[in-house]
């Protein structure tokens, strides 16, 4: 992981919320140049959920098609509100060739999950499971 992002991503856990913020922008300001090193953050956060979840989230806003099997593998995270936001980033990324696994969730066990999951197939053009 390059420095400048390992310092970035050690400062999204920063009490103070506009250090955080701050943090959170500039990756955000990167797009898809940060994509490697959040995918990086994303399989060495085991133990932090958090920095899972702004992983997935970062990628999300990534606009790059890239970030899709990343993003998808994060369907399947223990914590459920990375799997959420999983559902948020491919809506976000436009990945309508995610809509199967996305309608897999509608099952998930986690409420959060299930909206996410019906939300972003909806608004991909997916059908619908009541």
């Amino acid at each position: 992981m390059r420095p400048r992002y390992r310092d970035l991503f050690q400062a999204l856990l920063d009490p103070d919320p506009s250090r955080s913020d701050a943090a959170f922008d500039a990756v955000l300001f990167d797009r898809g140049d940060a994509l490697d090193d959040l995918v990086e953050l994303y399989t060495e956060s085991t133990v932090e959920p958090t920095l899972r979840f702004y992983a997935v989230q970062l990628m999300g806003f990534s606009d790059t098609k890239t970030a899709v099997p990343y993003v998808e593998n994060a369907l399947e995270d223990d914590d459920a509100a990375v799997r959420a936001e999983a559902c948020r980033a491919l809506e976000d990324l436009r990945a309508r060739r995610s809509v199967p696994k996305l309608t897999a969730r509608i099952d998930d066990e986690d409420v959060r999950v299930r909206r996410a999951a019906r939300e972003a197939v909806r608004m991909l053009g997916g059908r619908r499971r009541k």
